[in-house]
Protein backbone atom coordinates (compact mmCIF):
# COMPACT_ATOMS: atom_id res chain seq x y z
CA UNK A 1 0.00 0.00 0.00
CA UNK A 2 0.83 3.52 -0.56
CA UNK A 3 2.26 5.17 2.53
CA UNK A 4 2.75 9.25 3.58
CA UNK A 5 6.09 9.58 5.03
CA UNK A 6 6.23 13.06 6.86
CA UNK A 7 10.37 15.01 6.77
CA UNK A 8 10.94 18.00 8.04
CA UNK A 9 12.36 20.56 6.27
CA UNK A 10 14.85 23.27 7.23
CA UNK A 11 15.48 26.88 5.26
CA UNK A 12 19.39 27.63 5.35
CA UNK A 13 19.34 29.96 8.27
CA UNK A 14 17.31 27.11 10.00
CA UNK A 15 20.33 24.34 10.37
CA UNK A 16 22.92 23.87 12.40
CA UNK A 17 26.40 25.50 11.67
CA UNK A 18 27.65 21.92 10.31
CA UNK A 19 24.36 21.22 8.70
CA UNK A 20 24.44 24.73 6.64
CA UNK A 21 27.78 24.08 5.56
CA UNK A 22 27.12 20.19 4.28
CA UNK A 23 24.19 22.48 2.63
CA UNK A 24 26.28 25.43 0.85
CA UNK A 25 29.06 22.31 -0.26
CA UNK A 26 26.08 20.93 -2.26
CA UNK A 27 24.95 23.67 -3.92
CA UNK A 28 28.32 23.94 -4.90
CA UNK A 29 28.81 20.88 -6.18
CA UNK A 30 25.12 20.54 -7.67
CA UNK A 31 24.02 24.18 -9.12
CA UNK A 32 27.44 25.95 -9.79
CA UNK A 33 27.31 24.93 -13.82
CA UNK A 34 26.05 28.45 -14.71
CA UNK A 35 28.51 30.77 -16.84
CA UNK A 36 29.86 32.52 -13.46
CA UNK A 37 32.62 33.77 -15.73
CA UNK A 38 30.52 35.48 -18.52
CA UNK A 39 31.12 39.15 -17.39
CA UNK A 40 34.89 38.31 -17.06
CA UNK A 41 34.86 37.13 -20.67
CA UNK A 42 33.30 40.53 -21.88
CA UNK A 43 35.43 42.53 -20.00
CA UNK A 44 38.19 40.82 -21.42
CA UNK A 45 37.28 40.93 -24.73
CA UNK A 46 36.79 44.82 -24.45
CA UNK A 47 40.29 44.99 -22.96
CA UNK A 48 41.76 42.90 -26.39
CA UNK A 49 40.04 44.80 -28.49
CA UNK A 50 41.45 47.94 -27.20
CA UNK A 51 44.80 46.39 -27.30
CA UNK A 52 44.20 45.80 -31.29
CA UNK A 53 43.76 41.40 -30.73
CA UNK A 54 41.06 40.04 -32.23
CA UNK A 55 39.77 37.24 -30.41
CA UNK A 56 38.87 34.15 -32.39
CA UNK A 57 35.67 32.25 -32.44
CA UNK A 58 34.24 28.95 -32.65
CA UNK A 59 30.33 28.01 -34.10
CA UNK A 60 28.49 26.60 -30.94
CA UNK A 61 25.35 24.56 -32.23
CA UNK A 62 22.13 25.02 -30.24
CA UNK A 63 19.53 21.89 -30.45
CA UNK A 64 16.62 23.15 -32.32
CA UNK A 65 18.03 26.64 -33.19
CA UNK A 66 20.70 28.36 -34.77
CA UNK A 67 24.42 28.15 -33.97
CA UNK A 68 26.29 31.02 -32.15
CA UNK A 69 29.86 32.19 -32.20
CA UNK A 70 32.29 31.91 -28.95
CA UNK A 71 35.15 33.40 -27.95
CA UNK A 72 38.35 30.92 -28.08
CA UNK A 73 39.09 31.92 -24.63
CA UNK A 74 39.50 29.11 -22.53
CA UNK A 75 40.35 28.64 -18.71
CA UNK A 76 40.72 25.88 -15.78
CA UNK A 77 40.96 26.24 -12.23
CA UNK A 78 41.85 26.74 -10.08
CA UNK A 79 43.67 24.70 -7.46
CA UNK A 80 45.44 22.15 -10.06
CA UNK A 81 48.94 22.58 -11.16
CA UNK A 82 49.00 23.12 -14.84
CA UNK A 83 45.54 25.26 -14.20
CA UNK A 84 45.18 29.10 -16.32
CA UNK A 85 43.89 30.41 -18.91
CA UNK A 86 44.46 31.15 -22.43
CA UNK A 87 43.31 32.58 -25.89
CA UNK A 88 43.55 32.53 -29.27
CA UNK A 89 43.56 35.34 -31.86
CA UNK A 90 45.63 37.77 -33.41
CA UNK A 91 47.21 41.04 -32.69
CA UNK A 92 48.28 43.98 -34.07
CA UNK A 93 48.75 47.58 -32.80
CA UNK A 94 45.45 49.19 -31.10
CA UNK A 95 45.80 52.94 -31.75
CA UNK A 96 46.10 54.61 -28.67
CA UNK A 97 45.32 51.74 -26.58
CA UNK A 98 47.64 52.52 -23.68
CA UNK A 99 45.84 55.75 -23.07
CA UNK A 100 43.10 53.89 -23.48
CA UNK A 101 43.29 51.22 -21.02
CA UNK A 102 44.54 53.26 -18.56
CA UNK A 103 41.09 55.01 -19.29
CA UNK A 104 39.23 52.01 -19.14
CA UNK A 105 40.79 50.25 -16.16
CA UNK A 106 42.69 53.58 -14.28
CA UNK A 107 43.20 51.00 -11.27
CA UNK A 108 45.27 48.09 -12.57
CA UNK A 109 48.74 48.77 -12.51
CA UNK A 110 49.50 45.13 -14.54
CA UNK A 111 47.19 46.08 -17.43
CA UNK A 112 48.71 49.80 -17.26
CA UNK A 113 52.14 48.36 -17.75
CA UNK A 114 50.98 45.19 -20.26
CA UNK A 115 49.35 48.32 -22.53
CA UNK A 116 52.62 50.28 -22.19
CA UNK A 117 54.74 47.07 -22.90
CA UNK A 118 53.28 46.68 -26.25
CA UNK A 119 52.91 50.39 -27.34
CA UNK A 120 56.73 51.11 -26.54
CA UNK A 121 57.77 47.88 -28.35
CA UNK A 122 55.18 48.90 -31.53
CA UNK A 123 56.81 52.36 -31.51
CA UNK A 124 60.32 50.69 -31.78
CA UNK A 125 58.93 48.82 -34.50
CA UNK A 126 57.02 51.76 -36.34
CA UNK A 127 53.39 50.25 -35.05
CA UNK A 128 54.40 47.30 -37.58
CA UNK A 129 54.45 44.16 -35.44
CA UNK A 130 51.48 41.07 -35.73
CA UNK A 131 51.27 38.21 -33.57
CA UNK A 132 49.09 35.14 -34.73
CA UNK A 133 48.42 33.42 -31.38
CA UNK A 134 47.03 29.59 -31.56
CA UNK A 135 46.03 27.50 -28.72
CA UNK A 136 48.40 24.19 -28.21
CA UNK A 137 48.15 20.60 -26.36
CA UNK A 138 45.64 19.88 -23.81
CA UNK A 139 46.36 22.75 -21.11
CA UNK A 140 44.79 25.76 -20.96
CA UNK A 141 47.34 28.15 -19.33
CA UNK A 142 50.27 30.86 -20.86
CA UNK A 143 52.17 28.58 -21.97
CA UNK A 144 49.90 26.62 -23.85
CA UNK A 145 49.42 29.50 -26.34
CA UNK A 146 51.72 29.40 -29.86
CA UNK A 147 52.68 32.51 -30.31
CA UNK A 148 54.42 33.74 -33.72
CA UNK A 149 55.55 37.48 -34.09
CA UNK A 150 55.95 39.27 -37.23
CA UNK A 151 56.94 42.39 -38.71
CA UNK A 152 54.67 44.19 -41.33
CA UNK A 153 57.43 46.56 -43.33
CA UNK A 154 57.01 47.14 -46.73
CA UNK A 155 60.62 47.32 -46.59
CA UNK A 156 60.96 43.99 -45.27
CA UNK A 157 62.41 45.45 -42.07
CA UNK A 158 63.33 42.89 -39.58
CA UNK A 159 61.64 43.09 -35.70
CA UNK A 160 64.11 44.59 -33.47
CA UNK A 161 66.13 42.01 -31.60
CA UNK A 162 63.53 42.45 -28.49
CA UNK A 163 60.24 42.19 -30.47
CA UNK A 164 59.41 38.65 -30.51
CA UNK A 165 59.87 38.35 -26.87
CA UNK A 166 58.56 41.00 -26.16
CA UNK A 167 55.06 40.32 -27.55
CA UNK A 168 54.89 37.23 -26.34
CA UNK A 169 55.52 37.95 -22.67
CA UNK A 170 53.15 40.55 -23.11
CA UNK A 171 50.29 38.27 -24.25
CA UNK A 172 51.05 35.36 -21.72
CA UNK A 173 50.84 37.72 -19.27
CA UNK A 174 47.47 39.21 -19.99
CA UNK A 175 46.59 35.30 -19.80
CA UNK A 176 47.64 35.59 -16.53
CA UNK A 177 45.44 38.65 -15.58
CA UNK A 178 42.37 36.74 -17.06
CA UNK A 179 43.17 33.83 -15.15
CA UNK A 180 43.56 35.87 -12.09
CA UNK A 181 40.47 37.76 -12.72
CA UNK A 182 38.37 34.63 -13.27
CA UNK A 183 39.89 32.98 -9.61
CA UNK A 184 38.48 36.80 -8.10
CA UNK A 185 35.11 36.12 -9.64
CA UNK A 186 34.82 32.73 -8.83
CA UNK A 187 36.08 32.98 -4.93
CA UNK A 188 33.56 36.11 -4.75
CA UNK A 189 30.49 34.22 -6.50
CA UNK A 190 31.68 31.09 -4.45
CA UNK A 191 31.63 32.57 -1.33
CA UNK A 192 29.77 31.56 1.81
CA UNK A 193 27.26 35.21 1.31
CA UNK A 194 26.71 34.52 -2.23
CA UNK A 195 26.18 31.01 -1.49
CA UNK A 196 23.66 31.85 0.78
CA UNK A 197 21.55 34.66 -1.06
CA UNK A 198 21.35 32.11 -4.23
CA UNK A 199 19.94 29.17 -2.03
CA UNK A 200 17.43 31.42 -0.14
CA UNK A 201 16.29 33.13 -3.60
CA UNK A 202 15.72 29.30 -5.07
CA UNK A 203 13.88 28.44 -1.91
CA UNK A 204 15.69 25.36 -1.00
CA UNK A 205 15.01 23.06 1.96
CA UNK A 206 17.32 20.44 3.83
CA UNK A 207 16.90 18.49 6.36
CA UNK A 208 18.33 18.44 9.58
CA UNK A 209 21.95 16.82 8.48
CA UNK A 210 22.10 19.76 5.80
CA UNK A 211 21.11 17.42 2.69
CA UNK A 212 19.08 18.40 0.03
CA UNK A 213 15.22 17.72 0.31
CA UNK A 214 13.75 17.49 -2.95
Amino acid sequence: MPQVIETVVYTLPELTDSARETARNWYRQHCFHHPWYEFVFEDFQTICEILGIRIATSPVHIIGGPSREEPQIYFRGFSWQGDGACFVGRYCYGTNSAAAIHAHAPQDRELHRIADTLRDVQRRNFYQLRADIRHRGHYTHEYSMAIEVERDSPNWQHPTDDAEDTVIEAMRDLARWLYRQLEREYDHQSSDEQVDESIAHNGYTFTADGERFG
